[in-house]
């Protein structure tokens, strides 16, 4: 049974997106995670079908992926997918869905898988069987959710381009904070924000941090939103600077990447699609004063990213990318919060990142172009120092979301493929 802010959660490895709400990327519980050093072997099995977002892992051997279908208005579905073959053993079946977007899946501390994918939530029992589902208020893309300690489940629109339908900034519509209610999917509050936002959702306790297309937000939560005015944090201060996506909630700050404008230019990769005019940044906000400082990941133009950084709290290093440049940087976190670098690499990354703490491997994607073949690399988050590389079956960059199973055992996801590494 988890306790505090992922107490929402189910006590699996990976029960969720970054594998919690605060989005450490960091296994959620005890479970052994692998052993990873220079030249460690390992086996790798892909299955690709169209469109893959993420794993989540629950009880050992349950395995649950959540994949859609293309198009302007479509459906998902969750599978329980072998965890060593990952072939389907059971099928949800087609679930509403709507505009498409990447959505969420999570394991609920009730025992229930919930959805969010287009404007719909399901509720789903273990065995895929629908209990319960709701259509959410906008007809807009929702971008998956965050389960806080009491088991609401918070969702929110997405406000930003879709594939095919751009949005100009002056176009953007503030985003709206949906509440659901666990056993039914009632709408329990919503909550008209100042501003769009393109990024997911992040929540500690009963805090739920939105990063909108300018600021740091932070909303509280007490049966019902209650906004924190006082408290938001801009960011967006130059001019060619675009916008940041999810946000680390790690060592008293909010953490997150800048210039995310230009991910629908993405061609099976994102390498030389970014449109922002400045520096790409590593962002971070304090959660006391709301204070903001950065760091350049990458001093070029063209900049762009899709997802969060990763921030070790052991080691006091947070790990940021530059996806259009294909720079990949860390820096050391002193007392004050301050970032001096420590190691850079060429590194084509775009997705989420898994991190084992213990061993400080850090798990990466490295997109080769050429041959248009998503490589996992791991590398050493201290040194930067690459420990292993092996091609996925994976045509595409990872932009979604990876997660950690058993017996050393990662999965990794891209739109089009997930593999299974075994480790050692």
């Amino acid at each position: 049974m988890r306790t505090g802010p992922d107490a929402g959660y189910w006590s699996g490895p990976w029960p969720g997106e970054d594998g919690g709400p605060r989005r450490l990327g960091v296994p959620a519980d005890a479970s052994p995670a692998p052993v990873i050093t220079t030249g460690t072997p390992v086996d790798v099995v892909s299955r690709t079908d169209p469109l893959i977002t993420m794993v989540v892992t629950r009880d050992p051997g349950e395995v649950f992926l959540l994949r859609n279908g293309m198009g302007p208005d479509v459906t998902c579905s969750v599978e329980r997918i072998d965890p060593d073959s990952l072939v389907a053993v059971a099928d949800s079946g087609p679930l509403a869905g709507g505009r498409m977007w990447p959505g969420g899946l999570a394991a609920h501390a009730n025992g229930s898988l919930y959805v969010v994918f287009g404007r719909h939530a399901h509720r789903l029992a273990p065995d895929l069987t629908v209990l319960a589902s709701t259509e959410l208020p906008r007809d807009r893309p929702y971008n998956s959710f965050v389960i806080l300690p009491d088991g609401t489940l918070v969702t929110k629109d997405f406000a930003g381009s879709l594939p095919g339908a751009p949005v100009a900034p002056d176009e953007r519509v503030p985003c709206e904070l949906v509440a659901l209610e666990p056993d039914g999917l009632t709408v329990l509050d919503r909550l008209v924000l100042p501003e769009p936002s393109i990024a997911r959702l992040s929540s500690d306790g009963r805090h739920v941090y939105v990063v909108g297309d300018a600021s740091l937000l932070r909303v509280g939560w007490d049966g019902r939103f209650v906004p924190d005015p006082g408290f938001r944090a801009a960011y967006l201060t130059e001019e060619g600077q675009t916008y940041g996506w999810d946000c680390v909630l790690a060592l008293g700050a909010a953490w997150f990447l800048d210039d995310g404008d230009g991910s629908t230019n993405f061609d099976g990769s994102f390498r030389g699609k970014g449109i922002s005019t400045t520096p790409l940044q590593l962002i971070r906000v304090d959660l006391a004063d709301g204070s903001v400082s950065s760091a350049a990941v990458c001093e070029a133009a063209g900049g762009l990213i899709t997802n969060p950084p990763i921030v070790d709290e052991q080691r006091r290093i947070a790990v940021g990318y530059d996806s259009g440049n294909g720079v990949m940087a860390a820096f050391d976190i002193d007392d004050d919060g301050g970032l001096t670098p420590r190691w850079r690499r060429d590194h084509d990354h775009a997705s989420h990142l898994l991190l084992l703490p213990g061993s400080g491997a850090l798990v990466t994607g490295d997109h080769d172009r050429a041959r248009m073949v998503e490589q996992v690399v791991v590398v050493d988050i201290a040194t930067g120092t690459e420990l292993v590389r092996t091609d996925t079956e994976g045509p595409l960059q990872s932009a979604v979301f990876p997660a950690l199973g058993w017996d050393t055992t990662v999965y990794w996801c891209s739109l089009s493929t997930v593999s299974r590494l075994r480790f050692g």
